[in-house]
């Protein structure tokens, strides 16, 4: 029997999609390319707009569209202290982001409504409450009270003033921002495609969102910048950045941070990254964390010829904007869900049940012994 390998679907085209694309290491949103956003000052705001209708907001849609936003930001009691239960050291934060997207389903009395207004005002509560959630959690464990969101403040201020409890500077908010729309969307990650499975099936956007939560928290899609920052940690306090990573290299190691599945040359993301992570710590005590950052990526760059994904300077910005590494994670999420939603309208709106066949390369022509005899 002939087998086929399949190097993990690779290259191989799984559905057409007008949300995003990769095109020799360009990325681009609905035919923007993601430069369009950085050097324009758009706000997150607008590209989630563009990711869930195809075209960039008008003055009065993006004026509506904030407005239904941030008067969804709001999470309710019953919420709150179900994210206060889940708030102990043991629990990964992921799984708390994921059970607490659930039950938002389960408080929406409307959460089975399948028609496109019901679907669509599920996802601007889903948008506009993900930012509450994690900051509530994040707070709570710490021991301090989560905050009330702010009507007056945009999606990325508005994150930095619940999450820290003070009003975020300019800098801070372009960066949240700037981070933000990188991680919006991806093509056809692993998150995203989980999402799309399940989509498929035409059940209800909860159920499909926290799938791409699930998939996410894998330590191979999620949470890299995590580890990321872990290691730049390492390298402050080893004091020797090329020993430190010989040393890795030597013992056959991973260097967080480092090599793309679909980028090649260059991940068009992380310039942007490290501009604002420069800019960020520039004269303050995370100036290190740059630095450091620089000169490993120079050591990878001479020594394996690998390139920074957007992993690797996204976690000095966390970092520099006050939010602790292992919900590094969490923000990825509240970032991406813009365009899982957006993959999730485009499979139910044109659906066909994604159910691909598998090849078999087990035993064959066995015959059963009874229980008896073996």
């Amino acid at each position: 029997m002939t087998t086929v390998e399949i190097d993990g679907l690779k290259d191989m085209i799984a559905c057409n999609t007008r949300i995003s694309s990769i095109i020799d290491d360009h990325l681009s949103y609905a035919g923007y390319d993601i430069s369009e956003f950085m050097n324009n000052k758009a706000s997150f705001e607008e590209v989630i707009y563009l990711l869930w209708n195809g075209h960039l907001p008008t003055q009065m849609e993006l004026k509506y569209f904030e407005a239904e936003l941030r008067k969804n930001y709001d999470i309710s009691d019953a919420v709150e202290q179900c994210i206060l239960i889940q708030s102990r050291p043991h629990l990964h934060p992921m799984s708390v982001l994921r059970s607490t997207v659930s039950l938002l389903g389960v408080y929406n009395v409307d959460a089975e409504e399948r028609s496109m207004e019901a679907v669509y005002q599920q996802s601007i509560e889903l948008m506009a409450k993900l930012p509450t959630i994690i900051t509530t959690f994040a707070r709570l464990r710490t021991g301090k009270m989560p905050l009330k969101p702010r009507k007056d403040l945009g999606f990325a201020a508005n994150f930095l003033y619940m999450l820290n409890g003070v009003e975020p500077s300019e800098i801070e908010i372009e960066a949240m921002n700037k981070t933000l729309i990188l991680h919006a969307d991806h093509e056809l990650n692993a998150s995203t495609f989980a999402a799309r499975v399940c989509a498929s099936t035409l059940t209800d956007i909860y159920s499909c969102v926290t799938t791409a939560i699930g998939a996410l928290k894998g330590p191979l899609h999620g949470g890299a910048n995590e580890r990321v920052f872990d290691m730049l940690k390492e390298v402050r306090e080893s004091g020797d950045v090329n020993a430190y990573l010989q040393e890795k290299l030597d013992s056959k190691e991973k260097i967080m941070g480092f090599g793309h599945r679909v980028y090649k040359k260059k991940d068009p993301r992380e310039i942007f990254l490290r501009d604002m992570a420069k800019k960020l710590t520039e004269g303050t005590e995370n100036e290190e964390f740059f630095n450091k950052s620089q000169e490993i990526e120079e050591f990878m760059r001479d020594k394996k010829g690998l390139i920074p994904n957007v992993d690797f300077y996204s976690a000095t910005v966390y970092h520099t904007l006050g939010i602790d590494s292992d919900i590094f994670t969490l923000i990825f999420a509240m970032s991406r869900v813009a365009g899982w939603i957006a993959h999730i309208h485009e499979q139910q709106k044109n659906n066909k049940l994604i159910r691909p066949r598998s090849q078999y390369i087990g035993q064959e022509n066995m015959t059963y012994i009874a229980l008896e005899k073996r």
